[in-house]
């Protein structure tokens, strides 16, 4: 029964880093994307990859507890204690890698580097967040909450 319960626990935090990581790197890209555009320096660039990734990571959870019927403000609480932890982490990681890759900050949208940078920063993001979601779950906590709403 325990090692069920250690899988089940292993792939619900697999699920909420997964969901974690699609708002996070479609932020990210658009921020990013959008950012060069409109010719932003690389600290707004950042700034607004950054924000966009919180938007796009609340909003991947927001919509289906919305659809649950809880009102705009009660799934707002439910997406900040579901994705917090989760993004904080993977912007983190994933911002300090572009930022020590030497070129990535400065690459383009066609520039290879600005996609491996950017992907593999998120996956090294992967692994701590997995394990901030798990140890969260285990305790009723981060995407714990949502689970009375909707399953991914």
């Amino acid at each position: 029964m325990h090692a069920h319960a250690e899988q089940s626990l292993d792939r619900a935090a697999l699920s909420a880093t997964t969901h974690c990581l699609i708002g996070c790197a479609f932020g990210e890209i658009v921020g990013m994307a959008l950012a060069q555009a409109l010719g932003w320096s690389n600290s707004v660039q950042i700034v607004v990859a950054i924000a966009l990734a919180f938007v796009f990571g609340y909003s991947l959870t927001m919509w289906p507890v919305l659809r649950a019927g809880l009102s705009f403000r009660e799934a707002t609480g439910v997406a900040l204690a579901a994705d917090t932890v989760s993004i904080v982490i993977m912007e983190a990681v994933d911002n300090v890698f572009v930022l020590i890759v030497p070129g990535a900050i400065d690459a383009g949208l066609g520039d290879a580097i600005f996609w491996w940078s950017i992907l593999l920063g998120f996956a090294i993001a992967f692994a701590p967040a997995w394990a901030a979601n798990r140890w969260l779950l285990a305790r009723g906590k981060g995407h714990a909450v949502m689970h009375h709403y909707h399953h991914h």
